[in-house]
């Protein structure tokens, strides 16, 4: 197991605290492209996911843990600089850098793919979410398009419960969707009632076909998806609620459509039955 120095870095203009500091608050200049990880938990969901760590950071009281690789920068830094740099309020005592894995839309290409897209989404939790939810049924790839909140984002990262080391988020243009479209993949775009004056009807989601190559677009928090996002969808899509919403947060109506296309495709229940959702 390392060892870190025995004489910790004091000075929070050290260049490698400037460096962390830089990976947390989304400096991707100054951070190199890094990105930080705080606690033990999200820095070992890396590890088991196969991402390498940079360098780690512990505070001067903390242990070094025995679980960290062989190999790795241990950095030592006093407690003071090392709150000052990371992200929570109450710090655990451990950080790291890592590289965030690099995907494409070439490199993520899978047969029937399951896509979810992020249009707009500013809150980091939704994301985080989502990212999650994708996970759990079995998305293939998650899309975000311009305006929406890294995944990298803390909140974000924090959110997805380590699934964002493992599922690929991909940023999309309006262009690239449509050449997903134009491959045969299906666009679905969840609007929040069954019909709508400007646009044709939407159909229950129960009722809509996931089994095949399909893209489920999640619209912004406040304004839904904008009129060029479901000019380009192939169908529009609601969730059936008889409670008297006006509609559902987007990180739960996303997760539904996950889950419904999952139901689908390993058919769960038969594809008519109405009390699947």
């Amino acid at each position: 197991m390392a060892t870190v120095p025995s004489i910790p870095i004091t000075s929070r203009a050290n260049p490698r605290v400037k460096q962390l500091r830089a990976a947390f608050s989304g400096n991707a200049r100054v951070a190199g492209g890094m990105v930080g990880l705080e606690g033990e938990t999200m820095i070992q969901e890396a590890l088991r996911s196969g991402i390498p760590l940079r360098m780690v950071f512990l505070s001067e009281r903390a242990a070094t843990p025995n679980w960290l690789p062989d190999g790795v920068e241990l950095v030592s830094v006093a407690g003071d600089v090392f709150a000052s740099a990371v992200d929570t309020q109450h710090p655990q005592g451990i950080a790291a850098l890592i590289d965030p894995p690099a995907w494409t839309i070439e490199s993520v290409r899978s047969y029937n793919p399951l896509l979810l897209v992020a249009v707009g989404l500013q809150d980091p939790g939704n994301l985080g979410t989502l990212i999650r939810s994708a996970e759990a049924f079995g998305a293939t790839t998650v899309l975000a398009t311009p305006g929406t909140v890294s995944a990298w984002n803390q909140k974000s990262m924090r959110a997805s419960a380590g699934s964002v080391f493992r599922v690929p988020v991909v940023e999309v243009t309006e262009a690239q969707l449509a050449g997903l479209k134009a491959q045969g993949v299906r666009l679905y775009a969840a609007v929040a009632g069954a019909s709508d004056p400007a646009g044709p009807a939407a159909i229950s989601a129960i009722q809509a076909d996931f089994t095949s190559p399909c893209a489920l677009m999640i619209g912004n928090e406040g304004a839904g998806l904008g009129p060029e996002w479901l000019a380009l969808a192939d169908q529009r899509i609601t969730i059936p609620t008889p409670g008297r919403v006006e509609s559902l947060n987007a990180a739960v109506a996303g997760s539904l459509l996950l889950f419904e296309a999952y139901r689908q495709r390993t058919q769960l229940v038969p594809h008519n039955c109405e009390s699947a959702l």
